[in-house]
């Protein structure tokens, strides 16, 4: 520090926690310059500056790019400064949100992921499972010779358009009826839905006789004849929607072969 109270360059950087190289572009732009400048060309900042280096890295972190900071340093007000302050707020808070939404779809992919980390193939179990919420998109239409793919599609189309404010990245699994599927209609599923934290809707909290297996998408046939005969021979009987689902995908494998399926039927002992 000199004597008149004023500190080097080096000197400022290192109370200001800053670096010299910085202070050198801010100067460079206008943003904050030296009160002073000896003979020798150096720089001098007055210990009031550090306030200024605080305010400025302050403002950075709300979200304020320096131009903007630079803009407001010229023609701050109280006023002017209050309208700012609200809108990086509100911008910080819309971040807030779209980072939380990140999460639960981080935490949603890695809970399918581990559902199935130790899974039996092949092999019918029965259990009690929760309550989960789920999306569920409308009765899919197979009129005029529409496909699966074409249901498929409509589906996403119609949660676009009705739900813009839906997180479309969670995975979309299907739902058949007991009719549909003892018929033979593997490939034309009754519904879709979203497998969404925030869905309004329910997959049940019920029994499930449930069956996996590693294949790729719609290798079903196997599975849903092994859970029927299953269901139909060890006294239960299918009380609600059948759930097909792939827990481990193309976001988590590569090879298309060694995706894991997994189907749940809801059922409950047959009545006497």
């Amino acid at each position: 520090m000199t004597e008149n109270g004023l500190f080097s360059i080096s000197e400022f950087a290192k109370y200001s926690r800053t670096t010299r190289d910085t202070l050198l572009f801010y100067d460079k732009i206008g943003l904050l310059s030296p009160v002073s400048r000896k003979d020798n060309n150096y720089r001098y900042y007055s210990a009031n500056q550090l306030v200024t280096v605080c305010v400025i890295r302050a403002l950075q972190q709300l979200g304020m790019s320096l131009d903007e900071i630079k803009d407001l340093k010229g023609r701050r007000t109280p006023e002017l400064s209050e309208e700012v302050l609200e809108q990086q707020i509100i911008k910080i808070d819309n971040k807030i949100d779209e980072w939380n939404r990140a999460r639960k779809l981080l935490h949603t992919l890695r809970k399918t992921i581990h559902s199935v980390r130790d899974i039996e193939e092949n092999v019918v179990t029965v259990c009690r499972m929760p309550a989960e919420a789920i999306i569920l998109g409308d009765l899919n239409d197979y009129s005029d010779d529409k496909t699966f793919f074409d249901t498929f599609l409509s589906f996403y189309h119609n949660m676009s358009k009705n739900n813009p404010e839906i997180d479309m990245n969670y995975p979309v699994w299907a739902i058949h009826s007991e009719e549909n599927i003892r018929q033979g209609n593997l490939y034309r599923p009754d519904r879709f839905f979203f497998f969404n934290p925030e869905g309004h809707d329910k997959k049940p909290a019920a029994l499930y006789a449930v069956c996996c297996k590693r294949c790729g998408y719609g290798d079903t046939s196997d599975v849903y004849e092994k859970l029927i005969d299953y269901i139909d021979t060890n006294g239960y009987e299918i009380c609600g929607y059948i759930y097909e689902e792939y827990p481990l995908n193309e976001t988590c494998v590569a090879d298309f072969d060694n995706y894991v399926l997994r189907i749940m039927v809801t059922i409950r002992e047959k009545r006497k």
